[in-house]
């Protein structure tokens, strides 16, 4: 199975922060897939580091108050536009990330309040037809 993966999971220093959020059991499954590196954020534009940003309602804002929605949201597309051009048949994004959030998501006010929702990434390729899966919510049949 093609799956597309957070870049962050597997080790690549694409945080906001510069580091990784490596998950050793994602990357386990490169040894029964094949996983489709991708970071959101970057494919939209934005540089590595860069401010911390959360999803408030439709909008993506930093903690220094810049909208940096539209970044997020070309980045969205460019990944869904990958997932299509190799035909994945899912994804495993970061949790509560304003990119790749599914299912929580951090509320914008940045003191960590998770709420319901999903990132700008997570539910483009959801209304892509593409299932999508956090490192926390890894299915067992993968």
């Amino acid at each position: 199975m093609k799956i597309l993966v957070s870049a962050c999971l597997l080790g690549a220093n694409c945080k906001y922060n510069g580091g990784n959020n490596l998950c050793p059991e994602v990357l386990d499954l490169q040894n029964s897939h094949t996983l489709i590196p991708a970071c959101p954020e970057q494919l939209g534009g934005l540089p590595t580091p860069r401010p911390p940003a959360e999803r408030n309602g439709e909008r993506v804002i930093t903690c220094e108050g810049a909208d940096v929605t539209q970044a997020y949201q070309r980045g969205a597309e460019e990944t869904v536009a990958l997932a299509k051009r190799l035909g994945v048949q899912c994804a495993i994004l970061k949790a509560r990330s304003p990119a790749c959030g599914c299912g929580a998501i951090y509320d914008g006010s940045f003191i960590h309040r998770v709420v319901s929702g999903r990132g700008v990434a997570a539910q483009l390729m959801e209304e892509a037809g593409i299932p999508v899966h956090t490192e926390e919510t890894l299915p067992k049949e993968l």
